[in-house]
């Protein structure tokens, strides 16, 4: 089959090796264009051009789509049968969304229609969510709201991240989106009901308030693992929190409790199991108390 694979993050990578081995035939893959990234800000281009490089596919990195009529009609031109959009990043106007014979095929990481929109695994976790999972959605012109062709759900326990979600929703959206371009499965309409939506995350999201409960803290940094990260402030400097454990123990909201690193929250308190100061490596709570001293009474956040 004729396709374009569209997508940017390591999430999409999975699809488009998958597709290759397929041998499916992949006219265009079109991405995000190159970023500045480290200390040198030299462009880095995004993980699915450098797999699209390393499979010797050609590569488009338009800055837009929208009110670009070139971009448009070249998208046209190659005679597709089928578009795979995964976390591409840009919004594909009708004119592109209509070309291919069978249109475009978004690889979106949960059972819609819950959590529609940017950041569908972080919103899972956060909420609390005993399940996730995979929607292989035909795409219309709305945020998420195509007719759905093939799900499949993923539960999530108590100690499940982000992180893990992401690897494991990627392989089944691979595998899914094979199926759906070769059982050609009947489109079923989303339900009206249920619908969420998962807004695009920023840094600040990671910021920890601890008069929240020790509950909706801990799904925090289960939710926001690896980004954009849990952080709160010890002594005016930036305390990556990376993993808690529950525990016990009244006091103030942000109180350090005991020499364990038991932090008070609004109800409930947990330990800091695992934490990071910027610029220094991570390490368990104990080794970071040996040359970090913070005794009890101590206030975090702030």
């Amino acid at each position: 089959m004729r396709l374009a694979f569209m997508g940017s993050p390591d999430f999409a990578v999975p699809a488009l090796r998958a597709l290759h081995a397929a041998h499916h035939e992949i006219a265009a893959v079109y991405c995000q264009p190159p970023r500045p990234a480290g200390r040198g800000h030299a462009l880095r281009p995004c993980p699915v051009q450098q797999e699209a490089e390393r499979l010797a596919l050609p590569v488009r990195t338009p800055a837009r789509l929208r009110g670009d009529a070139v971009a448009q009609v070249a998208f046209g031109e190659l005679n597709l049968d089928a578009a795979v959009v995964a976390a591409y990043g840009l919004i594909l106007p009708q004119r592109m969304l209509d070309a291919p014979r069978r249109g475009c095929l978004n690889i979106h990481a949960s059972l819609l229609p819950r959590w529609r929109g940017a950041a569908p695994i972080q919103a899972a976790v956060l909420a609390g969510d005993a399940e996730t999972g995979v929607t292989i959605m035909q795409m219309d012109a709305g945020l998420d709201t195509g007719p759905m062709l093939l799900r499949e759900a993923v539960p999530i326990t108590a100690g499940t991240t982000s992180a893990m979600l992401h690897d494991v929703l990627a392989a089944a959206g691979a595998r899914l989106v094979l199926r759906a371009l070769a059982e050609h499965p009947v489109p079923v309409p989303q339900p009206e009901s249920g619908v969420t939506y998962a807004p695009k995350l920023t840094r600040d999201a990671g910021r920890i308030d601890w008069t929240d409960d020790a509950a909706a803290i801990e799904r925090q940094v289960r939710a926001f693992d690896p980004w954009p990260g849990t952080f709160t402030t010890l002594h005016g400097a930036v305390l990556k929190v990376l993993a808690v454990e529950p525990a016990t123990g009244p006091g103030s909201p942000g109180m350090v409790l005991d020499r364990r690193l038991t932090v008070a929250c609004g109800a409930g308190a947990l330990r800091l199991a695992r934490v990071q100061l910027a610029g220094r490596p991570a390490m368990a709570a104990d080794a970071f108390l040996r040359g970090h001293p913070v005794p009890a009474g101590t206030m975090l956040g702030g």
